[in-house]
Formats: structure tokens, C-alpha cells, sequence
């Protein structure tokens, strides 16, 4: 059993070196955490938002995946304008890609209550191997810093948004030549509303999409609920060549502070040797929001 998730896990480093390269995370509560790959979110929320998420792919095959992300981001006094900072630590057996980036995004009024925000994303991006893989010896140790920037808009009310995005521009190849493409661009679209169920029930449908070049595209839909402004709850399913069906679960503990855990079961070949891929969220929003377009509570 030992020998065949070696070599599961082989096959999947090798898939993603030469087929899908490095790609940025997906994370079963992508809703939540818009801001890594969106920067046009930046501000959104109308107060300060800390955001801590780690996920642990495929629990039980050695050198799973692994990524631990954190950001923050606020709206300034001019609320039109909103800045935040991003960190992703991607780790996928003896390689590491760390991702640390800037947000910036301007808002623009396009009606009563509806928003259209424009946003810029820049840092770097840091690809590791730090120990030399059994599986292959020839393999060098790297350690390499490179600049990438991104962009992305994002329209919204207070029951409904959209948005479309690229967080790197530049395809990057940190190995150099050793195999194609580490980094290759990645656009996303995201959408999602909320409708009343009843006085105490709200339904939230969700979908994000990514289109990797070299990759095959992924597709998730989210049907969410939310009941007595304290409970998120829901189920997701992923359409690409490697599917999954995920559930997740959110408190509101205090109207400061918010903690999540999603669980995904992968539907493929991959099934039987793993206990599946879990994953945390903490959210803290600190700060009023001012009186205008959007009451409280924020459902994105």
C-alpha cells in the first residue's frame, strides 16, 4: 500500500511538472478568501479584513499538497480606494512556491447600489526545491525570487457579485529549462448571489472557473446557505479530470471574528488511498462600516 501512494504521488509531481506546471491554489472556500486571486476585491468589505486559510490536500499520500495563505485588506479614508497584501506558501513534496504580493483596487459608483472596481496586483513570486527528490536524483536544488503582476475587476451589490481576473501576467519558468513552464498564466471568473429563503434562511449559489493555459479547465459551483446570520453551510462539486465533491461549515462567533473548516473527497482514481483534503478558515473583520450602499451584513 506503501509503494503504490509512492507511486500515486510520482505520477501527480510529474502530471503537474509537465502537463499542468505550477498553478496557483484552488480552495473549496474560494468565496471567502477572493482576495488572492481577484485584487479588485481589495477595500470590498468596508472594514479591515484579516483572512487566514491552510488547506491539506489529500491527507495520508507523503508529500501531499499543502498551502497555508494570509491576507489583509482594508478600504482607505477616500473609501474608493482599497489596499491589501497577500501571502500563498504552496507546498507540493520537495518543492515550495511562496507568492507575496500587493493589492490595490479603485471603486467606482455605477449606480445606486452597485459597484464597479478595478484592481492591480504586484510582488513576487519565490519557487524552492530544497532537498534533492529520491525520485529523481538528478534533480538540482533551487531557490529563485521572480516579479510577476496581475489585474482583475470585480462588479457587486449588496445580493449578487462578478468578477474576472488574472493574478499573473507573466509566465515564468523558475528551473531553468529543466522542465516547461512552472508558472503559467491562469484566468478566473467568479459569480455568485444571495436570495431570501425565508426570514431566517438564505440561499447563496456560487461558481468559479479557471483556465490555465496548458491545463485543463476547472469549473466549481457552490450551493451555500446561511441561516440566522450565523451559520454558513453548503456543498461543492469540481469538473476537471481530477473532481471532487467538497462540504463546508462556517460560525460567526462573534460579528469580529469568523472560523470555517471545508472537507473534499476526490471522486477519481485517487479515492481509496486518501482520507481526503481538509481545510480551515479564520476571518477577522475589525472597524464600522460607514452608512451608504451596503448594510449590514456583508454576504461577499
Amino acid at each position: 500500500m506503501n509503494n503504490l501512494k509512492t507511486i500515486l504521488l510520482f505520477f501527480t509531481l510529474v502530471l503537474s511538472s509537465t502537463v499542468g506546471a505550477q498553478q496557483l491554489p484552488q480552495f473549496t472556500q474560494y468565496m471567502f478568501n477572493t482576495i488572492s486571486i481577484n485584487p479588485a476585491y481589495a477595500g470590498s468589505r468596508e472594514k479591515l479584513n484579516i483572512t487566514a486559510l491552510h488547506r491539506n490536500q489529500w491527507a495520508g499520500l507523503a508529500g501531499n499538497p499543502r498551502t497555508s495563505t494570509f491576507s489583509i485588506h482594508s478600504p482607505l479614508r477616500n473609501d474608493k480606494i482599497g489596499l491589501g497584501f497577500t501571502y500563498i506558501s504552496d507546498q507540493l513534496g520537495f518543492e515550495n512556491t511562496n507568492y507575496v504580493y500587493g493589492d490595490f483596487s479603485y471603486t467606482i459608483p455605477i449606480s445606486f447600489d452597485v459597484n464597479l472596481s478595478f484592481g492591480l496586483k504586484g510582488g513576487f513570486t519565490n519557487y524552492t526545491r530544497s532537498e534533492i527528490d529520491p525520485l529523481d536524483p538528478d534533480a538540482r536544488l533551487i531557490n529563485n525570487w521572480v516579479p510577476n503582476i496581475g489585474a482583475g475587476v470585480y462588479v457587486s451589490s449588496d445580493r449578487w457579485y462578478g468578477g474576472v481576473s488574472a493574478p499573473r501576467f507573466f509566465e515564468t519558468n523558475f528551473n531553468q529549462g529543466e522542465f516547461v513552464g512552472v508558472e503559467n498564466i491562469s484566468f478566473y471568473a467568479i459569480a455568485g448571489l444571495v436570495m431570501d429563503i425565508s426570514l431566517d434562511f438564505k440561499f447563496r449559489p456560487s461558481v468559479i472557473t479557471k483556465f490555465t493555459d496548458g491545463a485543463p479547465a476547472t469549473y466549481d459551483v457552490t450551493a451555500g446557505f446561511l441561516g440566522y446570520e450565523k451559520f454558513w453551510f453548503g456543498a461543492s462539486y469540481r469538473f476537471n479530470d481530477a473532481s471532487n465533491f467538497g462540504a463546508f461549515m462556517d460560525y460567526q462567533v462573534s460579528k469580529d471574528f469568523r472560523i470555517g473548516y471545508a472537507y473534499d473527497l476526490p471522486t477519481g482514481d485517487l479515492r481509496p488511498y486518501t482520507g481526503g483534503t481538509h481545510e480551515v478558515i479564520l476571518i477577522f473583520e475589525l472597524g464600522k462600516r460607514k452608512a451608504g450602499v451596503f448594510k449590514s451584513p456583508r454576504y461577499f
